[in-house]
């Protein structure tokens, strides 16, 4: 049974979740759009109204997982002046902006929390809530932005790091692998889910248990843990630049 404030985190976390993937999805039709391909434009994916980008499913696993997608905005690389180019640069938009949000609300969150320890003891109950409040989004708001950056620079199809392999690897191979891309969709969904419990189940093995390379080994099934360790580097990495800053560092 959920208590109150687990019910308050996942509904910041579905906030944010609609509010970075839809900015994810619009970066990728809007560098397309400069780029010279309208389709996104013409289809109205360059809208900031959730309802046009969201993938239940993806939307879903941001909530609970800090990892997902929304639904892929349409892209015609003949629209291109440098196809190839141009389309890892469309799907690298995405990605980018999230971490680059993720870097600045990384500051403001700080910020912000210095500002509201110096000020706490002038708070009445309503503000030291809104206050709490604004800070437990904007943690869940850099975080979630974090995770749907590096999720989506994963080189496996459908993710945007997919696309930008076609810059480098030979069209043959590429289009081999992207023609399973449904399949692989599915066996990532499988792998998200159920990684952990499959994790688990070999590390109860004792032959695993009492080999440390092996007990190791066994986190490659563990997709959304791998994911989360680089979620809580990154984050860390954005946090210890800004507590450079004197002022900030709480």
């Amino acid at each position: 049974m959920l208590n109150l404030e687990q019910i308050k985190i996942y509904i910041l976390a579905a906030l944010a979740a609609l509010i970075a993937l839809t900015v994810h999805e619009v970066a990728h039709g809007f560098m397309a759009y400069k780029l010279g391909d309208n389709t996104a434009k013409n289809l109205g994916r360059l809208s900031l109204n959730p309802v046009k980008h969201l993938d239940p499913i993806g939307t879903l696993c941001m909530v609970f997982f800090r990892i997902g997608w929304a639904k892929p905005v349409p892209i015609n690389a003949r629209n291109f002046k440098k196809p190839k180019r141009d389309f890892a640069l469309t799907a690298l938009a995405g990605p980018l902006v999230n971490l680059t949000i993720a870097f600045v609300f990384a500051g403001v969150y700080l910020l912000l929390a210095a500002l509201f320890t110096l000020a706490q003891p002038q708070y009445g109950s309503f503000g030291f809530t809104l206050a709490k409040n604004t800070l437990t989004f904007l943690s869940i708001f850099y975080s979630v932005n974090v995770g749907l950056g590096v999720f989506n620079l994963i080189p496996i199809p459908p993710f945007d790091g997919s696309r930008i392999l076609h810059t480098v690897l030979p069209e043959k191979i590429y289009f081999g692998i992207m023609k399973y891309e449904k399949k692989i969709y599915v066996g990532v969904l499988a792998w998200l889910f159920l990684g952990d419990i499959v994790a688990e189940i070999l590390r109860s093995i004792p032959l695993i248990y009492t080999t440390r390379w092996l007990y190791t080994a066994v986190g490659i099934f563990d997709l959304s843990g791998m994911i989360s360790v680089a979620i809580d580097f990154i984050s860390g990495l954005m946090l210890s630049f800004w507590q450079l800053i004197p002022f900030l560092r709480i």
